[in-house]
């Protein structure tokens, strides 16, 4: 259980309520992380806009925006993260566990084209050391056909991530998949 107070999908009305019905039904049900953001309906509403936001996302696709979560996540140590979007990976995206494993200890033999690999080694790079990002990453994202826009989203999905694993790990949110 969480340490900090959360409301369970039984016990939720208004913001929260509407939020999970909407988690609900992209994945049959409320998981410890999604109702750790009910301590702040605010908070959890901007969220699940950004959810939504990268769900209609018209070039980032799921496949690349949950293997950056999970391979953030794996920079991070974030167990809860690493697990949720393994699962996400295999039951949804139709991978395989082997695949899965591979890409984890080698994100250049991840299962997607180049054009989405390059923006998932640009994100873990990004993630990693932003220090080290320089206009030539972006040219070379360019070249395959990457616009700024999606440049953008990419990294602050990314970054977005590492905040999402620090408030999993400091709250503690129990595994529940």
């Amino acid at each position: 259980m969480s340490i900090i107070q959360t409301v369970s999908p039984e016990q939720a009305t208004g913001k929260v309520a509407q939020i999970y019905a909407q988690i609900e039904q992209r994945f049959g049900r409320v998981y410890t992380g999604f109702q750790l953001y009910s301590a702040s309906p605010d908070l959890m509403e901007q969220l699940a806009q950004q959810n939504a936001y990268y769900s209609q996302h018209p070039t980032l696709g799921f496949a690349l925006l949950a293997m950056i979560r999970m391979l953030v996540s794996a920079q991070n140590d974030c167990t809860y993260c690493i697990g949720f979007n393994e699962t996400m990976l295999i039951e949804r995206g139709g991978f395989s566990v082997e695949q899965i494993v591979t890409t984890r200890s080698d994100p250049n033999a991840a299962p997607l084209d180049d054009k989405d690999k390059a923006m998932l080694l640009f994100v873990l790079k990004g993630t990693k050391a932003p220090k080290s990002i320089g206009a030539a990453d972006l040219d070379a994202l360019r070249a395959l056909g990457w616009s700024d826009r999606d440049i953008m989203d990419g990294l602050f999905h990314g970054a977005r991530n590492t905040a999402v694993d620090i408030m999993f790990d400091a709250f503690k949110v129990e595994n529940d998949f």
